[in-house]
Parts: C-alpha cells; sequence; structure tokens
C-alpha cells in the first residue's frame, strides 16, 4: 500500500478498522490506536528503537493484535513549512515500513505537537521522570487525535 492522503484513511474507520498514530524519533518510536469509530486516540506504548527490522517487527505485532487499518505519522514539519532533515528521516522510515507491511499510510503535520504535550503533563505537575516515560506516547495520541478531528470535519468518520 502507498503512502495516502488522510481522507483515503477514512475508509479503515468506515471498515471499522482502528488507526495507529506513530511519533518516529531518532531513539523512540511512541504509539497511540484509535478506537473503532474514530472519535478518540489514546497512548499505547514507546518503542526504544533499536533495528529497523526489530522496530518493524514490533509494530507488525502491534497492528496484528489491535486490528490496525491504517497508519497516521507524525511528520515533523519546520515551523516556516519547510522540510529539514527530520522529516527526510520520518519519509525515509515509512518507506521502509511500506516494504515491511500492507497498509495504507497517511502522514500528519506534527508541528508543535511534542511541546504541546509536554506543557499539559508541566501543568499537571508530573514529575520530569514520568514525563520522560510517556511524552512519546502522548504526542503520539495528539498527532493522532489532530487527524481523526480533521477527519470528522471533513465528514469521514
Amino acid at each position: 500500500m502507498p503512502v495516502v492522503d488522510l481522507a483515503a484513511l477514512s475508509i479503515c474507520l468506515a471498515n471499522r478498522q482502528r488507526l495507529l498514530g506513530l511519533d518516529v524519533g531518532t531513539k523512540t518510536i511512541g504509539l497511540a490506536v484509535s478506537d473503532t469509530i474514530g472519535m478518540t486516540a489514546s497512548p499505547v506504548e514507546t518503542i526504544a528503537r533499536t533495528k529497523f527490522t526489530a522496530d518493524a517487527a514490533r509494530l507488525a505485532t502491534i497492528i496484528a493484535e489491535r486490528k490496525i487499518g491504517g497508519l497516521v505519522i507524525g511528520l515533523p514539519i519546520n515551523m516556516d513549512g519547510s522540510e529539514g532533515p527530520r522529516c527526510q528521516s520520518t519519509r525515509q522510515f515509512a518507506a521502509n515500513l511500506l516494504t515491511k507491511l500492507d497498509l495504507p499510510m497517511a502522514f500528519w503535520d506534527e508541528r508543535l505537537s511534542t511541546a504541546a504535550v509536554e506543557r499539559q503533563m508541566i501543568e499537571a505537575d508530573m514529575s520530569r521522570k514520568r514525563r520522560a516515560e510517556t511524552v512519546d506516547k502522548a504526542a503520539a495520541a495528539y498527532i493522532l487525535q489532530g487527524a481523526l478531528e480533521r477527519l470528522r470535519r471533513l465528514g469521514m468518520s
């Protein structure tokens, strides 16, 4: 399956399949999953990155266990709208993932997602250690929730 636009993922939701949100970093991959009606995104786990093959195998296991129909991958676009090295790295990760998984994928602009999640955690008086443990999967939920809300505004979920 190719990388598609977000609207194409609405077919997954129409078939009551969940979407998996990914916040791909250099050291970790934060994961979040949608409910079957496309209303809410919930943090799932953070994968500590090792080799791509191992990371892809862990993702494949989660996808099978949770009956995932498509992926929403956060794209770290620069504040000026340009794409830098992190975007290139994320796009390459997605391209590599396409060789291992047969799922539709869409990118979602993740600008400020981690900062927004960190701010919420600080406001909730969460310890620095606890924030470090949960920020990546919470950012993935933030990314996926934004995509779900966009689909709802388009009347597609």
